[in-house]
């Protein structure tokens, strides 16, 4: 999955890949959305780190993105930092998954909604996947949302699949989209337009980014 997107704008969002320097910025986010984010998102039991660890940990993002292991970006609103979205093969050969959050100041403006579908137009139009998945908890109302607007189809609810905030078991959703599917799906008309890591055009046109 050489060549991947190192910077994506759709009308209203830079999806670009993180930066140490970000750490600052991500520090802010995570500590000011802290017990909206904790009961979904399991590496939010590590939390809270450092500045330092942050910077860390934007380092390795950025390493295991240039590795072409896994692409997290972050996503931003008029230069501000309003969350983080990725993807990541750790779901099975030909397939992607995403993964994303939004600072609490940050929801209910669709930001969720235009950064998946970009994702989802790098996995299936420039990455070449067969499936993307998104795994929730059922009780995320607002993924579950995401995936049904999405055109994603509910496959099964895998039992005890990860350690909430409390150290328990808990259930996930997993939610399909299909290669075959993925044509009839809002997402595949969004307007982006993305850009590889010389800033060479990928996909999409910026003719088509009027918010």
């Amino acid at each position: 999955m050489g060549g991947m997107a190192y910077a994506i704008r759709t009308p209203r969002l830079l999806l670009r890949c993180w930066s140490p320097e970000d750490a600052p910025r991500r520090r802010a986010l995570i500590d000011s959305s802290d017990a909206h984010l904790r009961p979904y998102i399991p590496w939010m039991r590590d939390e809270p780190l450092s500045l330092s660890e942050t910077a860390q940990r934007l380092r390795e993002y950025r390493a295991d993105f240039d590795l072409d292991q896994t692409w997290r970006y972050a996503v931003l609103h008029e230069d501000t930092l309003v969350g983080d979205v990725g993807l990541f093969p750790r779901v099975g050969i030909g397939a992607l998954e995403v993964g994303y959050l939004l600072g609490v100041g940050h929801t209910g403006q669709g930001f969720a909604t235009e950064a998946v579908s970009a994702m989802l137009r790098i996995a299936f139009e420039v990455a070449g996947v067969d499936r993307v998945e998104i795994r929730c908890d059922p009780g995320n109302e607002a993924s579950v949302r995401m995936a049904k607007r999405l055109g994603f189809k509910h496959e099964a609810c895998l039992p005890r699949r990860y350690r909430d905030e409390h150290e328990n078991f808990v259930d996930l959703d997993l939610w399909s989209l299909f290669a075959s599917n993925y044509p009839t799906t809002v997402a595949s008309t969004s307007a982006v337009y993305a850009t590889d890591c010389m800033g060479m055009p990928l996909l999409g046109s910026t003719d088509n980014l009027t918010a």
